[in-house]
C-alpha cells in the first residue's frame, strides 16, 4: 500500500530519475558553505586549503567541532529541502503521502522507534565504558556540550530525515512503481544507502568489511517501512541513532566528531564483529516492533508484487 500511493501522482520513471539526480547534486551544492569555511580558516592558519581538502582527516580539525558538525548537517537541510521542492512541484506529491499510508503522521510510532535505539545504544555505551575504561576519555564540558546539544536536536533530525525521505520515500517509492514489486525497491535502495557511506572515515579505519554495517542497516529500515507500511518508525530509529550517538561519544575517526560526552581512543579492528548488529541485534528490534504494531503477512509485505490501482481508483492528477 505504501509504494501504491506513488500511483495517485506524477510517477513517469523520467521523474524519479531525474528527480534524484537532481537532488544528490543539491545536496552536495549545500556542501559549498563548509568547504568554503574550511578553506578560509586553512589559509588563515598559514596551511594549503586545497592539500587539506583532499585530506578526510584533516578537513574535520580544521573549524570547531560544532561549528563543523553545523556546516555538515547544513548540506542535507538543503538537500531535503531540494526533495520537497521537486516532490511538490515535479511529482504534484504532498510530503504526507511520501511519508505514511495513515490519515496524519504518527508520532508515537516516530517516538518508539528513537526510544528504542536510544535506550540501546545509552546502555551499551555505559557497559562498554565501565567494562573498558582505558578505551575512553570523559572531554565533557557544559559550553560546547550545550551548544552541540542544540545544533544535533535541531539539525541531525533532519539530517536523517533526508536520508530517510530520499531512500526509504522517494526510491522506494519510485522504484517500486517501476520494478511492480517490493523486493527490488527493498535491495536497490539498501544497497545505495550503503554505497553512500563508502566515503565515511569509518570505512578507512574499519575496511571495507564495515559496509555490511551499512547496507544491512538500509535493510533494517527498508523493512521497517515497508513491514510499517510508513516512514515513521525508520525516521525515529534513525534520528534516534545519529542523534545519541553524536552526543554521547566520538573518535577522532568518525563521521560526526563532536564535543560529546566520550571519546573514544581506542584501536578498533572491527573485523566481522561488524555482522553482529546486523545479524543479532536488528532482528530483535525487528521482533520488537513486529510485537508492538501486530505485522503480518512478511512474504507479501517484502515480496509481494506492486499492482496498478484501476484507473478510477486513482487520483485525476496520476494519469496525467
Amino acid at each position: 500500500m505504501y509504494i501504491k500511493l506513488a500511483y495517485n501522482y506524477l510517477h513517469d520513471a523520467w521523474r524519479y530519475v531525474i528527480g534524484f539526480v537532481a537532488i544528490f547534486i543539491v545536496w552536495q551544492l549545500g556542501s559549498i558553505p563548509f568547504i568554503i569555511g574550511v578553506m578560509i580558516k586553512a589559509s588563515s592558519d598559514g596551511l594549503d586549503a586545497l592539500t587539506v581538502l583532499e585530506d578526510p582527516n584533516a578537513i574535520m580539525g580544521v573549524l570547531d567541532a560544532n561549528l563543523t558538525l553545523f556546516l555538515m548537517l547544513l548540506s542535507f537541510v538543503i538537500g531535503l529541502i531540494g526533495l520537497w521542492l521537486w516532490v511538490r512541484y515535479v511529482h504534484r506529491q504532498p510530503m504526507l503521502t511520501l511519508t505514511t499510508t495513515r490519515k496524519k503522521i504518527d508520532w508515537g510510532r516516530f517516538g518508539f522507534g528513537f526510544a528504542m535505539v536510544a535506550a540501546f545504544t545509552i546502555v551499551t555505551t555505559l557497559y562498554d565504558y565501565y567494562a573498558f575504561p582505558e578505551d575512553y576519555v570523559v572531554q565533557f564540558n557544559w559550553v560546547p556540550f550545550i551548544i552541540l546539544a542544540i545544533v544535533a536536536i535541531l539539525m541531525i533530525p533532519l539530517q536523517t530525515s533526508f536520508e530517510e525521505y530520499l531512500f526509504r520515500g522517494y526510491l522506494m517509492q519510485g522504484i517500486g512503481v517501476m520494478a511492480g514489486n517490493r523486493w527490488v525497491p527493498l535491495i536497490v535502495t539498501s544497497v545505495i544507502f550503503g554505497a553512500m557511506h563508502f566515503f565515511n572515515p569509518e570505512v578507512e579505519k574499519l575496511g571495507n568489511v564495515v559496509m555490511v554495517y551499512y547496507i544491512g542497516t538500509g535493510f533494517l529500515l527498508g523493512i521497517m517501512t515497508l513491514m510499517d507500511e510508513g516512514l515513521e518508525l525508520a525516521l525515529g530509529f534513525h534520528a534516534g541513532n545519529n542523534l545519541v550517538a553524536a552526543m554521547l561519544v566520538t573518535a577522532d575517526w568518525t563521521a560526526f566528531q563532536t564535543d560529546s560526552i566520550f571519546k573514544d581512543i581506542s584501536d578498533p579492528s572491527m573485523g566481522w564483529d561488524v555482522l553482529i548488529p546486523v545479524l543479532i541485534i536488528y532482528p530483535i528490534f525487528l521482533g520488537l516492533m513486529a510485537w508492538r504494531y501486530k505485522w503480518k503477512n512478511w512474504g507479501e509485505k517484502l515480496f509481494g508484487k506492486v499492482e496498478r490501482p484501476p484507473d478510477d481508483s486513482i487520483l485525476e492528477i496520476g494519469t496525467e
